[in-house]
């Protein structure tokens, strides 16, 4: 009786397995995933369990657009880079990830969908105008971020005063703990920032020279089948006003959608 339960049971579970299985695929197939580093407020940050901010609801609208259905994962900012360009795990990345020559000989990238720039955050007062003030300073980056790579050129790349964070957060605490002078990060991160901390009497500047405009865009392993399928779905959400709306709701502004309509990165 043990034994022919026991078939039993088994029987019963690969036929739930199988079930399972054909639900998945009634649903519409392939569940596509992403990675993000959901510590980038206000583009991708946590609410309890869930990613939430401007990058998560513009991927939403983009897979709704394209009808793919996909997970969204908080898996740090290394491992991101990492697992997309094995592309094993993840199908792709979505974390502010600027699109730069370094890293198209690595990865693909889908067409722009963001428009940013890099920008010095300082006390207010202290004179800095640009980033040739601060190169003998004490600067706090993102690791592995443009800002890390044009702080880099301009103070050295091994300088002990360039300081490297796994987060922008942690390098914002750095400078509130008089361990930097300045913060180098992007714009939406920085005045995310200033907005939440009103009295800390700190301002962000704009270097337009040495930090030109850069463009986001979704990250991809090389020859990915899925930049065929986002880039006209990227362009629609881009022109039938859903990206003036998570644009507005997140950023609290309009966008320059021509700027990121005719960028070629």
């Amino acid at each position: 009786m043990k034994r022919w339960g026991l078939l039993a049971l088994a029987v019963m579970l690969v036929v739930a397995i199988a079930a399972c299985g054909k639900k998945e695929s009634a649903s519409g197939g392939k569940v596509y995933k992403f990675g993000t580093d959901a510590a980038y407020s206000p583009m991708e940050l946590m609410d309890k369990d869930k990613v939430v901010g401007f990058d998560a609801d513009f991927l939403d609208a983009v897979m709704k657009q394209a009808e793919l259905n996909y997970t969204l994962v908080n898996t740090g900012w290394d491992p991101m880079l990492e697992s997309v360009k094995q592309g094993t795990e993840y199908d792709g990345g979505i974390s502010s990830v600027s699109i730069t020559d370094e890293r198209k000989q690595t990865y693909d990238y889908t067409i722009p969908y963001f428009e940013s720039t890099n920008v010095i955050m300082s006390k207010k007062g202290s004179g800095i105008k640009s980033a040739e003030d601060i190169k003998d300073k004490t600067v706090a980056v993102q690791n592995a971020t443009t800002a890390d790579i044009i702080m880099s050129k301009i103070m050295g790349k091994d300088n002990a005063k360039l300081k490297r964070f796994e987060t922008n957060t942690l390098a914002f605490s750095e400078m509130e703990k008089n361990g930097a002078d300045v913060v180098v990060a992007d714009i939406a991160i920085v005045g995310e920032y200033l907005k939440q901390h009103p009295d800390k009497e700190l301002e962000s500047v704009k270097d337009p020279e040495n930090f030109p405009s850069e463009y986001y865009g979704i990250l991809l392993p090389k020859g990915s089948e899925l930049k065929a399928k986002l880039d006209p779905a990227i362009k629609a959400v881009l022109e039938n006003g859903k990206y003036k709306e998570i644009y507005k709701k997140w950023i609290g502004e309009e966008p320059n959608i021509d700027n990121v309509l005719n960028a070629k990165p």
